[in-house]
């Protein structure tokens, strides 16, 4: 990782990766507290994977009161 880091090239695909997935992610991880699937196949995991992310977008538009309960 240091080597990677050490080119500007390496470190402009880190600051890359780090803003577009990292938050997203660790928001699914830490806030939702999903850390594995329940289902399996292809089509049951992208079902629930669906519903975590509307999981997620719907906190962020409720924080910014955006949803009327």
């Amino acid at each position: 990782m240091q080597a990677k880091l050490a080119t500007p090239n390496g470190r402009a695909i880190y600051v890359q990766r780090k803003w577009l997935s990292e938050a997203p992610n660790g928001r699914i991880k830490y806030v939702l507290g999903f850390r594995r699937f329940s289902v399996r196949g292809q089509t049951k995991v992208s079902g629930e994977w669906n519903l975590i992310c509307l999981c997620l977008n719907l906190r962020r538009l409720y924080s910014m009161n955006l949803v009327r309960t």
